[in-house]
């Protein structure tokens, strides 16, 4: 038995913590330090273990994770998950707003940021939380229940026994993101592309535990049905909805407005934009909704998109900075590529301090000189790119940017290449630097997928001599890794084991990790697919390889002349002898692809881009990184960006995961 003592403390304790949760997550106004909300939790959380009789899936301590799943499972959403039709300009806002008012009498609008994140439904029964998914294609999500639970601003349980489900959008706060990612720079893992990327990505960990530590965040932006109040009252608008969910406990949208005309839209927009960089979180637009429920109805639904709302989306984001110096980087094959360093400016969800400038042509293209402002953005959101320079700000002390005469890397003269191109390249055999990037290439995710080895081990390992090339990483051993800096017993142990199971990639991976020029993941495909084994693509003439479907003169040419090198030769047999797999991994599942041209684009529900590639390939398709007039069909998936735009204009037929699913059955 329980004492009464007991139960009234583990009482006290969760509803202080849900308290003090509320005030530092959703309010910003904590009223205690970390370290008493520890102590406080720390001793809810022993009296729970010592009493397992008063567990409560809605106390505090339900929230950490560290539960894993082996899959996702599907979940049939109650009620419809629509995207909303994007609009670029405020003409068009204009457009959108006199259709409203042809149809219904002075029309008010709920004008809102569009948080950018990762959209998903709550579900609650009789005040109880008990299942949450992403939004999947509108109408099937996957249960992310135990990670959403990790969320703190999702309240557990409601003050009311109300059942309703309710739509939010998750999130990775900035300082979060910056946080993750001057870790894994330390740890020499790869960085994450933007904070919406890394909201999507740590939401569908079958770990909660990792979730957890990812302190996601989430505003609740709709009610999407059932019971808002006890009485069984039906709200009247939106913003009704906005503020009795507030009432409820649930972290609501912020800077939210409702107007009457497209003039004061457009001039809430404004306002919204000129706070976007002081928000702690990104946005990447502004959602305009007629407010009044009966008019929604009125209105009506389209067929994919309901035709009362619009999401305005800002162009890409352009700021100006000045770039300080231009300092020359060489690439894994030779190519010598200028990078602007800059001031650092926040720019689409990071702080941008570098830039490539590609090659001498693109700088004096753009007129560029060290020392000048220089406009900057991010395409697509995710590379950073320099635009132009503010020629009007120039001042004496700029500087025109010359090429190197000898590589930075290896003091060996520099060539241009014969074919037209703008590239510098080394053409030194023993560069260094060319060497280090080799093996980061070598071991990144779409060639062997050697997790944990980065840039910065990379380099230990040549700093210490452990290794002179990608072959030598397959006689490592744990205890001459555990020697590097910040290389621990566990983390030796993981890069061992990382490299023992890259064995087993198959041809296709291998072909790709060796750096061939001109040779990208589709060719080496290619390549795998027409040779079998590595022996058979090196002793592949010219004419051979022009036979494959998009090899030209000039990409069998470079396959050729690598396997004509002894070094690359010899580094194959050492591959082979130390157990590589140079054979094709897999025969094909059938041909119901064959002939057709696959470009993946967003965030597919159920699965990954490359899962979604294999599966393309492994029914005969071909998966393209670009659009172009011979796409056959392009799959997108949510927050789909410049490849659906392209694909729209070219008239190039856009399916979704599950229709991409059915092809590759031969449905």
């Amino acid at each position: 038995m329980v004492s009464a003592e007991i139960k009234k403390r583990v009482e006290y304790l969760r509803a202080e913590l849900a308290y003090h949760s509320k005030k530092y997550y959703e309010n910003d106004a904590p009223e205690i330090s970390d370290y008493e909300y520890d102590m406080m939790f720390a001793e809810l959380k022993r009296l729970e273990e010592e009493n397992p009789s008063l567990y409560d899936a809605t106390s505090p301590t339900q929230r950490v994770g560290g539960k894993a799943l082996d899959k996702f499972e599907k979940v049939a959403h109650a009620y419809r998950m629509d995207s909303l039709a994007d609009v670029f300009s405020f003409e068009e806002l204009e457009d959108f707003c006199t259709r409203m008012s042809d149809t219904i009498d002075t029309p008010k609008y709920s004008v809102e940021p569009k948080i950018d994140g990762l959209s998903v439904s709550l579900i609650y029964e009789n005040g109880i939380f008990v299942k949450g998914a992403t939004r999947g294609d509108g109408s099937i999500g996957e249960d992310v229940t135990l990670n959403l639970r990790t969320v703190r601003s999702i309240p557990l349980s409601l003050p009311e026994p109300l059942s309703l489900t309710v739509r939010g959008e998750v999130y990775m706060p900035r300082a979060v993101f910056e946080q993750i990612n001057a870790e894994r720079e330390a740890e020499g893992k790869p960085l994450m592309a933007n904070p919406r990327n890394a909201a999507a990505g740590s939401l569908r960990q079958l770990d909660s535990g990792i979730t957890a530590q990812r302190k996601l965040d989430i505003f609740i932006f709709n009610f999407q049905g059932g019971e808002l109040y006890a009485d069984g009252r039906e709200p009247q608008s939106h913003t009704e909805t906005l503020s009795r969910l507030a009432e409820l406990g649930f972290k609501t949208l912020e800077n939210v407005g409702v107007v009457d005309s497209y003039e004061s839209a457009a001039d809430h927009i404004r306002y919204i934009g000129e706070k976007r960089d002081s928000l702690a979180y990104d946005i990447d637009g502004v959602v305009i909704k007629i407010d009044k429920l009966s008019d929604r109805r009125r209105i009506g639904e389209g067929t994919s998109t309901p035709k009362w709302a619009v999401a305005y989306k800002f162009p890409p984001e352009e700021k100006e900075t000045v770039l300080e110096d231009i300092t020359v980087a060489v690439g894994r094959t030779g190519v010598l590529t200028p990078t602007a360093q800059l001031a650092p400016v926040r720019l689409a969800g990071t702080t941008v301090s570098r830039a490539t400038l590609h090659n001498l042509d693109f700088i004096k293209q753009r007129d560029i000189m060290i020392g000048d402002v220089v406009v900057v953005r991010k395409a697509g959101d995710i590379i950073p790119e320099v635009i132009r320079s503010v020629s009007e700000k120039r001042t004496a002390a700029c500087v025109p940017f010359m090429m190197p005469e000898r590589c930075p890397s290896c003091g060996e003269p520099i060539v241009y290449d014969e074919d037209g191109e703008a590239a510098a390249r080394c053409v030194s055999s023993a560069c260094p630097a060319q060497l280090s990037r080799s093996i980061e290439h070598f071991a990144s995710k779409n060639a062997m997928n050697i997790d944990g080895l980065g840039p910065q081990i990379v380099d230990a390992l040549l700093d210490n001599g452990l290794i002179g090339d990608v072959a030598d990483l397959y006689t490592l051993r744990a205890e001459d890794v555990q020697k590097i800096e910040r290389m621990g017993e566990k983390s030796a142990k993981n890069l061992i084991e990382a490299i023992e199971r890259s064995k087993s990639a198959g041809l296709e991976r291998l072909v790709f990790a060796l750096g061939i020029r001109n040779i990208g993941a589709v060719a080496a495909a290619a390549l795998a697919k027409r040779y079998k084994t590595l022996e058979n693509i090196m002793n592949a003439t010219a004419e051979e390889l022009c036979e494959i479907e998009d090899f030209g003169e000039i990409t069998a040419k470079c396959v050729v002349d690598f396997f004509s090198h002894e070094p690359c030769r010899e580094l194959c047999r050492k591959l082979s002898e130390y157990g590589l797999n140079t054979e094709a991994v897999a025969a094909e599942t059938g041909d119901a692809l064959a002939g057709l041209t696959f470009v993946l684009t967003g965030t597919l529900p159920n699965m990954s881009r490359d899962e979604a590639a294999e599966i393309i390939k492994a029914a005969g398709g071909k998966v393209s990184g670009s659009v172009s007039s011979k796409t056959s069909y392009v799959v997108a998936g949510e927050a789909a960006g410049s490849k659906l735009t392209k694909a729209q204009a070219l008239g190039v037929k856009i399916i979704d995961e599950a229709q991409m699913l059915k092809l590759a059955k031969g449905e």
